[in-house]
């Protein structure tokens, strides 16, 4: 019996078994939602204020991108109300695991056609995740800031329909957080319109939304702040520096000393705008936002 049993659980666990959908048509209480990276957590947090629970259960060290979860916590994602999604290929993990399809929020499906595919595979890792190449479409869409603010939209509507009775508060705070965001997309736009043209190139190839949104002139290296480039690499920036002159590179976080002193040599200044796909130390996603912007005034004043 007990072999049974322990059959039974983890069939609920890995396939989401009748079982788990039990509590679906509850439409009142308090909503439990678990979120594939920081971003999203923000929005719905902002969103739901006291009326939500919202996890977001991936390591501060790890890139939620490429994070693998355990079998328990596959579970709590089955058994939650609503199970908020990147989209554009984020959390692979999604597609490897059975969820319940009635409680996936994929945020952005409304611009799916959008997506920016990626053209060139990089073997490269991010913190103990191992080895891996980006492939597909670029996932940090939240980094244009209007196709966040539909995200969020996104997020809105769906508790709305698991919680009708709160729809006109949802969508007040919806309404604050696009306010905030749209705010940040227009800052932004003030900020390059000066000097837009600059060439810019990026340790890594997480900025194409943030790109295309405000008109930047990016290329990217697969770089990590925390190691300093390798002769390879090196030669690698000097070859795009030839056709790409640019003076300043953006970094995801503080890049290590050496690693800026190198590039000052060659004319190139570090500034850093972290993505915040995790939680942040200090602060929450608007205020890592408005710190970055507040960064970048200086690469675009002449």
């Amino acid at each position: 019996m007990k072999v049974m049993a322990r059959l039974c659980f983890l069939a609920v666990m890995i396939l989401g078994l009748p079982a788990i959908a039990m509590s679906e048509d509850d439409v009142s209480g308090k909503l439990t939602i678990y979120v594939v990276n920081y971003p999203l957590q923000y929005f719905a947090q902002r969103i739901a204020e006291a009326h939500a629970t919202v996890a977001f259960p991936v390591p501060p060290d790890v890139d939620p991108a490429f994070w693998n979860p355990g079998v328990e916590v596959i579970a709590e994602y089955q058994r939650a109300d609503l199970i908020i999604l990147n989209g554009a290929n984020y959390a692979k993990w999604i597609d490897k695991v059975t969820l319940p399809r009635s409680k996936l929020v994929d945020t952005s499906a409304s611009f799916k056609d959008q997506y920016i595919p990626l053209a060139n595979l990089v073997m490269h890792t991010h913190g103990p995740g191992g080895e891996h190449a980006d492939t597909g479409v670029a996932p940090t869409t939240w980094l244009d800031f209007h196709l966040a603010a539909d995200q969020a939209r996104a997020i809105a509507d769906a508790m709305s329909r698991k919680r009708p009775a709160l729809r006109d508060i949802f969508e007040s705070n919806y309404k604050a957080l696009e306010d905030d965001l749209l705010r940040l997309d227009r800052d932004l736009k003030g900020i390059v319109v000066s000097n837009m043209h600059e060439p810019l190139v990026a340790s890594h190839p997480v900025y194409q939304y943030f790109a295309r949104r405000y008109g930047l002139d990016i290329k990217s290296v697969h770089w990590e702040p925390h190691e300093v480039p390798t002769d390879e690499q090196w030669l690698e920036l000097q070859a795009i520096l030839r056709e790409h002159p640019a003076r300043w590179m953006i970094w995801e976080g503080a890049p290590e000393p050496e690693s800026a002193a190198t590039l000052k040599s060659l004319g190139i200044n570090s500034v850093v705008f972290i993505p915040q796909g995790n939680t942040p130390a200090d602060g929450n996603f608007l205020t890592v936002m408005l710190q970055n912007a507040d960064r970048l005034r200086l690469v675009f004043s002449k």
